[in-house]
C-alpha cells in the first residue's frame, strides 16, 4: 500500500539519488507516461545523455515558441540524429495565438509566456504522469528548494529535477568528458538561452541569468515558479504500491 510515510521516504532517499539513480527511477516508474522537457541549454543536454543510457527510446519535447534562436534548432537537429529520436516540438494552438499582437513581448512578456509557453506546456503535461526537467538549484531563487523528486502542484504530476544539485561547473565537466554537442552561442556570451526577443549576451560579471528578459523584474517564464503551496514532496497517490 502506498502511503504518506512511502512518499516521504522517497522525498529523504531521492536526496541521496546521483542523476542516474533519479532517472532510473523515474524511467522505471512512470514510463512511458514521463518525459524530458528540454530547452536544449548545456543541463538539458547532459539529462538527454544520461536519459539516453537508461532509456532508448527515449522521449524529449520542448516548448517551441517559435522565436527561438536558429542555434537552438540546429542543435535539436544535432541531437535527434546523435541519439536517433524524434524531439517533439510543443507550440500554442492556432486559438491561443489568436489576436494576440505579434510582438507581445514588448508590451506584456508575462502574458507572452503564458500563450506561448505555459500553455501548451500544460496541455503536454495533462497527457503525463511525470515530466524531467533540468533545472539546478544554484541557478535562480525560485529554484533553490527544487527537490530531485518532487510533487508539482502547478501541473499536477510528479517533477523529476536530476540534476538539482549539479554547478555549472560540473554540467559543463561532463560536457566536455563525454564530447556532448551544445548550443554555439553559449561561446558567445549566451550562458542562459530563451527567445531572441528576450535574451541577450551576459556582460562579464553580470548574474548568469542576467541576459533572460533583461532591465525587467521578470527572471522564470514560470514553467518552475511555485504554485500555491508550491512544489510539496511527492503526492503518495503517483507512487507504485510498496511490496
Amino acid at each position: 500500500m502506498t502511503t504518506a510515510a512511502h512518499a516521504c521516504d522517497l522525498l529523504e532517499l531521492s536526496e541521496q539519488f546521483t542523476a542516474e539513480q533519479a532517472l532510473k527511477w523515474a524511467f522505471d516508474t512512470y514510463y512511458p507516461a514521463i518525459a524530458i522537457a528540454s530547452a536544449f541549454g548545456a543541463e538539458g543536454i547532459v539529462t538527454i545523455d544520461i536519459a539516453a543510457k537508461i532509456c532508448p527510446d527515449l522521449p524529449v519535447f520542448t516548448v517551441d515558441t517559435e522565436l527561438l534562436f536558429p542555434e537552438t534548432l540546429e542543435l535539436i537537429g544535432r541531437v535527434e540524429a546523435r541519439y536517433g529520436i524524434q524531439v517533439q516540438h510543443v507550440r500554442a494552438a492556432a486559438e491561443e495565438k489568436n489576436g494576440v499582437e505579434p510582438e507581445l513581448w514588448m508590451r506584456n512578456p508575462d502574458l507572452c509566456c503564458q500563450v506561448r509557453k505555459l500553455e501548451p506546456l500544460r496541455r503536454k503535461l495533462a497527457r503525463l504522469r511525470a515530466w524531467i526537467t533540468s533545472i539546478r538549484r544554484d541557478q535562480t531563487a525560485t529554484r533553490k528548494s527544487a527537490g530531485k523528486i518532487e510533487w508539482d502542484s502547478k501541473f499536477q504530476l510528479t517533477k523529476i529535477n536530476p540534476l538539482a544539485d549539479w554547478t555549472s561547473e560540473m554540467v559543463w565537466h561532463y560536457i566536455h568528458k563525454h564530447g556532448l554537442d551544445y548550443n554555439r552561442l553559449h561561446d558567445q556570451g549566451y550562458p542562459s538561452i530563451g527567445c531572441t526577443p528576450c535574451t541577450r549576451p551576459v556582460r562579464p560579471g553580470e548574474d548568469p541569468r542576467a541576459g533572460r528578459w533583461s532591465g525587467r523584474a521578470k527572471t522564470e517564464c514560470g514553467m518552475h515558479e511555485r504554485h500555491g503551496d508550491g512544489l510539496a514532496p511527492i503526492h503518495p497517490s503517483q507512487l507504485p504500491a510498496r511490496k
